[in-house]
């Protein structure tokens, strides 16, 4: 292995103009836009065909997230992303969305259903934590008990799905995990990040009877999405935060884990350091939600996180530490 090849990575955010989207992450957050339309997604640290992200310094400067994949392999994402690499797949997929205004109702598929209909594509699991909610926001997650496939039908075709949906009030620092099969929608008034599988496959349902940037319908995907769709989703819910051990100034919860990522909200006080190590097992992600940390390795220059910010850990790295600058809260992600 050449060491020099193995350190940690940020990319250049691939920016998306969806309909549904708005300037948020410009005036909270300082990020640079384009000077005019909506921005509905950044996606930060992507692997996808469809916005794959280029390395912004070091060795891999302007190269793409695939690339790097293609040539570190189990160095990069770790042992434990079999089921991806198999695939030739970076396996997570991690976003900034802002909705304006509604998302369209719609439901992902899982491995199997996406590996058969889609090309070869994963499936896609995912996670949001809210960075921003207006008062009074909701998300759409699962349909109230005792909906069927013909209830959905006969709703659609009537223009009532609404009646059969199940509505969550959210605010900011919540974590809502959503299973491949789950329908849900991301309402207006929400900044979110999204942590998911590698995929980009999305099935609308419905899309609240607006146009597209065309001037007409966005497609819908009827018969996909009832053949994904899992009615038997549990009543929709927060992620209740797990305490985790750590060291004084640190402070740790686990805020969603699956068989896909793991998710963790980690508090840096004034002067405190989280000391980690990727063993080969795992690659790590780290973004700043509050305030600005500092992430040193062996051998390398320090490397300055601000808010909103995300960073790659190759599995291969070895050790490393986060300081907050002074003090940082911050969103770990690793594969279980």
């Amino acid at each position: 292995m050449n060491s020099e090849l193995v350190y940690p990575l940020t990319f250049k955010p691939v920016l998306r103009d969806y309909v549904w989207g708005g300037r948020r992450l410009e005036t909270l957050y300082g990020r640079s836009l384009p000077s005019q339309g909506p921005v509905a997604e950044s996606w930060e640290i992507s692997g996808h065909a469809n916005g794959p992200g280029l390395v912004e310094s070091g060795p891999w400067q302007g190269r793409t997230l695939p690339e790097v994949l293609a040539e570190l392999g189990a160095q990069l994402v770790g042992s434990r992303a079999g089921w991806a690499l198999e695939r030739g797949r970076f396996p997570l997929l991690v976003k900034l969305l802002d909705a304006a205004q509604n998302l369209s109702v719609q439901v992902h598929p899982p491995d199997e259903y996406a590996r058969l209909h889609e090309n070869g594509e994963l499936g896609k699991t995912e996670m949001w934590y809210v960075l921003h909610a207006q008062p009074g926001a909701e998300i759409i997650l699962g349909t109230r008990p005792g909906t069927t496939p013909e209830l959905l039908r006969q709703a659609i075709a009537q223009g009532t799905l609404e009646a059969c949906l199940q509505r969550l009030p959210v605010r900011a620092g919540d974590a809502i995990f959503i299973p491949a099969g789950t329908l849900h929608a991301l309402l207006a008034g929400l900044l979110v990040v999204e942590v998911e599988q590698n995929s980009d496959t999305t099935y609308r349902l419905y899309d609240w009877g607006r146009l597209g940037a065309d001037g007409r319908p966005r497609p819908l995907h009827l018969e996909q999405s009832l053949n994904v769709i899992d009615l038997q989703s549990p009543p929709p819910e927060v992620c209740r935060p797990l305490p985790l051990a750590a060291d004084p100034g640190v402070t740790r919860h686990e805020l969603c884990r699956c068989r896909y990522f793991v998710v963790e909200k980690v508090h840096l006080a004034p002067g405190a350091r989280f000391r980690g190590r990727t063993d080969g097992r795992s690659l790590e992600i780290w973004g700043t939600l509050e305030g600005q940390a500092e992430l040193g390795w062996e051998g390398g220059a320090a490397l300055r996180l601000p808010g909103i910010r995300f960073c790659l850990i190759p599995a291969a790295l070895g050790r490393f530490e986060l300081r907050g600058q002074p003090s940082a809260m911050l969103l770990r992600v690793y594969l279980p």
